[in-house]
């Protein structure tokens, strides 16, 4: 490592907020130097609690996570936010930041505040989410909150991420749970209802609940299992913010006990050295094989059904494999 680089790394470890700033930004943009800096980085990492929220659209995930950091800054704990955002089709960047909703930690140097765009990525988060939080949990946050771009039910890649999962739900979308239930409702580990001062949250809990029991009369050994808490909040005012925060602590107290993070941890990282694997392979075979315009002439060949996409692949996988 050279000294430069040396000299970057001990800033951010010491929690340096510029330098954790250049590196966020190296990192999302993939930046030269981008990948020795993750791993210099990385085993300073693994300290920070990492929490998600997700739900769908309008239920008030930002005005909660800016509630649960001011929670913790009570308890004199560092807190990073990732929040990320949908992209602007005209710039790429994001839209909609969530930094212009937590204006009131400006002056806060306990917290850092940062906003990602999905770049076209699905499952809620940035290609490169996991990659920033790790960066944060290096720099000496304690806790890592990570906000979805709330797209709706297919938005469960955070569940590979976080160490808690938290899913908000609002009254008053309709059929309420029954609208998101085939994705998102099978990760929460906490669940939220939010804006519980509107008519119709006791219905949403009661959904919740029969769904709950549904699940845990067909799951094993279900005397060990958790089943995640109800917390009913009006984040707009503060309400609900304390027993949420106590709602984690006892699930990371579950999480302490027979290894139990310990497995989680594996589990989503067995999911993430595929993907990293997945993406490592695909950048090399398009640089060894598909350089000057050949991926373009390709899939024009297959637009015109000169060639069949199936076979292509498979001839370029094989090229790659015997090089």
């Amino acid at each position: 490592m050279d000294n430069q680089l040396q000299s970057w790394i001990e800033a951010l470890c010491s929690g340096d907020v510029r330098s954790l700033a250049r590196a966020i930004s190296l990192v999302e943009n993939r930046g030269q130097g981008a990948y020795e800096l993750l791993k210099a980085v990385f085993p300073h990492s693994g300290k920070a609690r990492v929490i998600g929220l997700t739900g769908p659209p309008g239920a008030g995930k930002s005005t909660l996570v800016d509630q649960l950091a001011h929670h913790y800054r009570r308890a004199q704990r560092t807190v990073g936010i990732v929040a990320v955002d949908p992209t602007s089709p005209y710039t790429g960047g994001a839209i909609l930041g969530d930094r212009i909703r937590m204006q009131s930690h400006h002056a806060d140097p306990g917290i850092y505040i940062r906003s990602m765009a999905t770049r076209g990525a699905l499952g809620g988060l940035a290609h490169t989410t996991a990659d920033v939080a790790t960066v944060m949990d290096a720099s000496g946050r304690d806790v890592i909150l990570i906000e979805t771009v709330g797209v709706g039910q297919d938005e469960v890649d955070i569940v590979r991420l976080a160490d808690v999962t938290i899913v908000i739900l609002v009254p008053g979308m309709g059929d309420d749970v029954q609208t998101i239930k085939a994705g998102i409702m099978e990760i929460a580990d906490i669940f939220v209802i939010n804006k519980s001062d509107r008519e119709g949250a006791e219905r949403v809990e009661r959904e919740i609940l029969s769904m709950q029991s549904l699940a845990s009369s067909s799951r094993k050994n279900g005397a060990d299992a958790w089943t995640p808490p109800i917390v009913k909040t009006v984040a707009s005012e503060g309400k609900g913010i304390a027993e949420l925060g106590a709602a984690i602590e006892k699930y990371e107290a579950y999480l302490a006990q027979d290894n139990r993070l310990l497995a989680k941890t594996t589990h989503n990282w067995e999911t993430r050295l595929t993907e990293m694997l997945r993406d490592a392979v695909l950048e090399r075979v398009v640089r060894a094989r598909l350089g000057d315009g050949e991926l373009a002439r390709c899939a024009a060949e297959v637009a015109e059904h000169k060639q069949d996409p199936y076979s292509l692949v498979e001839k370029m996988v094989s090229a790659y494999v015997k090089a």
